[in-house]
């Protein structure tokens, strides 16, 4: 079956939007979303894209969508579809969670997301239960003997087998290629002649490998937080590590100009950072209490940092955390960490990392052994003090994944696309700035239109910048291709 070809009786299925559930544990539980601004409903449906397209006639999967109509129907444009990251990332709870940010976006777009295949609520990937999943979290995954090694990559073939065991028959499906296969039938179910798309994080990787499959059907599109599709596994994780580190360095000289507001130990950057890792191996040897009986391990805390640096915001809740931890209380870190890894307070987990495990493993080839990681963890130190050995050692996440990868990196090519706005955040910790002029190559000559940020957090639309806002909205809403180069501060 070709790619581009879609099952004719799928395409043509009829959706019931009817009032949104509240969200599953897998989607991360809490309530249903609130109202629109200015009053409204959002509404939920379900959308069925088979299992595997070389079956199309075959097992089916449901997707959960949401969407909130557009207020001008007159003058709508058509429906613009989000996906927020991860990969993992529920779109159903993620477009009303931001749903003020967009709002002007709703002017004219019917605002749709999606779980995607395998996240939330759309047959979502299993793994661990919530009390091996607490473990899993707090051992350290840094290790620094051949016994903790040990520990460390028998938990790793634990935690696959457990993938395997609770959702082995949908883990070679769950991949990206499928998922953009997957929004082009919903581009058609939709009734849209072309996919308008907001793709954030790993978001800009699917839309970029939807853009390459079917770039006839793209629309007006915007990557922000942009992937570096050139980038394999190793290179991407690397990146991260340098990523993680500028951000540090500028949360570090921002506590330094504060002067004694800062609560860190230190009179220059580098002087708080020392701190930092000495509070990483002081964890190392002994955790601190966290919250309830569990304590805060380095790991965590490291992953408590990381998760603190994805926003500007967050930047107090750093200082304080690191203050607290530094003082025996670990329970602002732990919570940062439980945040980035889905646990609620009821000590649930979401699917969201077993998700993304499931799909990053299915798409990328690369299977590291024990020897090849600790040869390249010298060049993660060098990298980063800090964050260097935390993703460094995360080379192994796919070494015992039960199913094989498809690519070194994603194909993104797409030639006769309509201009897709690609926008990056000189100091983006997670998706570092090159990305975007990676990707907008990548894309191909009048395709990739970029788009540069000078500012910090990861993503620039939802940093409330107005130039980017206004340059955003503008070719969303008007059509207005922003000259190539352009930049915001």
């Amino acid at each position: 079956m070709n790619v581009r070809d879609t099952p004719s009786d799928l395409a043509s299925q009829r959706l019931e939007w009817t009032a949104c559930p509240a969200p599953s544990v897998a989607e991360g539980g809490g309530p249903s979303p609130s109202p629109l601004p200015g009053g409204g409903s959002w509404e939920c449906a379900t959308m069925k894209v088979p299992l595997d397209y070389a079956k199309p006639h075959g097992d089916t999967v449901g997707l959960a969508l949401i969407r909130a109509r557009a207020r001008d129907q007159a003058r709508r444009i058509g429906s613009l579809v989000f996906n927020f990251g991860g990969p993992g990332g529920s779109g159903v709870t993620g477009l009303p969670s931001f749903a003020n940010d967009y709002e002007k976006l709703r002017s004219r777009y019917d605002l749709v997301s999606f779980d995607p295949r395998g996240v939330g609520r759309s047959r979502p990937v299993e793994c661990e239960t919530n009390k091996r999943l607490d473990a899993f979290y707090a051992q350290d995954s840094t290790p620094d003997t051949p016994a903790e090694e040990a520990s460390y990559v028998n938990s790793l073939k634990s935690y696959a087998a457990a993938c395997e065991r609770r959702s082995g028959p949908e883990l070679p499906y769950v991949g990206t290629q499928n998922a953009a296969r997957d929004m082009e039938l919903m581009r058609q179910v939709l009734g849209d002649d072309k996919l308008h798309y907001f793709g954030i994080s790993y978001g800009t990787e699917l839309g970029g490998v939807y853009a390459h499959l079917y770039p006839k059907s793209v629309g007006r599109a915007v990557f922000d937080a942009v992937v570096d599709p050139t980038q394999d596994s190793e290179q991407g994780s690397l990146g991260q590590t340098k990523g993680f580190q500028l951000a540090l360095d500028n949360f570090a000289k921002d506590c330094i100009a504060r002067g004694s507001a800062c609560k860190l130990p230190g009179s220059t950057p580098q002087e708080v950072e020392s701190f930092i890792t000495r509070l990483q191996k002081r964890l190392d040897k002994q955790p601190v209490a966290g919250i309830g009986a569990r304590q805060l391990t380095e790991p965590q805390a490291t992953n408590g940092m990381a998760q603190a640096l994805y926003s500007k915001e967050f930047w107090p809740l750093l200082e304080q955390g690191i203050d607290e931890a530094d003082g025996g209380n670990g329970a602002l870190l732990l919570a940062l960490s439980d945040s980035m890894n889905g646990r609620n307070e009821k000590g649930q987990y979401s699917n969201v990392q077993a998700a993304n495990a499931a799909i990053n493993c299915v798409d990328s080839k690369e299977r590291y052994t024990l020897d090849e990681t600790r040869a390249k963890l010298p060049e993660f130190r060098r990298a980063s003090p800090v964050f260097g050995d935390f993703l460094g050692w995360g080379l192994l996440g796919c070494s015992h994944w039960p199913v094989p990868g498809q690519w070194r990196t994603p194909d993104v090519h797409a030639p006769g696309a309509a201009p897709i706005l690609v926008i990056g955040n000189t100091g983006d910790p997670a998706t570092p700035y090159a990305g975007a002029r990676a990707m907008a190559n990548a894309l191909g000559k009048g395709v990739g239109v970029e788009l540069t940020y000078k500012g910090q957090g990861h993503g620039a639309y939802d940093s409330g910048n107005p130039c980017v806002q206004r340059t955003v909205n503008d070719y969303l809403l008007n059509g207005k291709v922003p000259a190539a180069g352009t930049v915001c501060r």
